[in-house]
């Protein structure tokens, strides 16, 4: 008898385990940098004001716009595009500020550009429509430091994707399946 019991606990314990291993998984840890392949361009002399969210979206958008290694002037901006292509640019239309030098993406394609500013230095936008988990940016850009940063996407913000919702509760219905299946014999 307590030989059964042993076994069933061993079996939870794996249980456990193999859920916990799946869903620690799913992060993607990744640093960005000035000028990397995520780079989608810089604006000069950059957005000073952290509350000036509705101007950031029409810069980016700006950006999305303009064909690659250009570079144009408009709404008081010098705008840098990057000589990167992207699968898809689809409109910035909705954000989240914070700031500090991480951030945490969630799932993959729930944002779709990163906006950094740098005192004194400018302003970077990176497109991070096909990262997700934790992410950091340069503290440093220049002569300048962050100030601040703006995550932009195309839907609302908070949805969350629903194949892991649906992965979710398979697993936590499976587990009690199982649960009650061994310890209520």
């Amino acid at each position: 008898m307590q030989s059964n019991a042993f076994l069933k606990h061993k079996f939870l314990l794996l249980c456990v385990a193999f859920c916990g291993a799946t869903l620690t998984s799913s992060h993607d840890a990744r640093a960005l940098s000035i000028g990397d392949s995520h780079e989608l361009g810089f604006l000069w002399p950059g957005i000073q004001k952290k509350t000036d969210t509705h101007n950031k979206a029409i810069y980016v958008n700006h950006l999305i716009g303009m064909a690659l290694g250009t570079i144009d002037i408009a709404s008081g901006e010098v705008y840098f595009r990057s000589n990167h292509g992207f699968k898809s640019l689809p409109a910035a239309v909705r954000s989240r500020s914070g700031g500090g030098r991480t951030i945490n993406l969630r799932t993959a394609g729930l944002y779709t550009y990163l906006l950094a500013t740098y005192s004194g230095y400018g302003t970077e936008v990176w497109y991070v429509g096909n990262l997700n988990g934790i992410i950091t940016i340069p503290f440093l850009a220049g002569w300048g430091c962050l100030t601040g940063w703006t995550l932009f996407g195309a839907g609302t913000i908070g949805v969350p994707d629903g194949g892991i919702t649906v992965m979710l509760l398979g697993v936590a219905l499976g587990l009690l399946a199982l649960v009650r299946r061994f310890l209520m014999r």
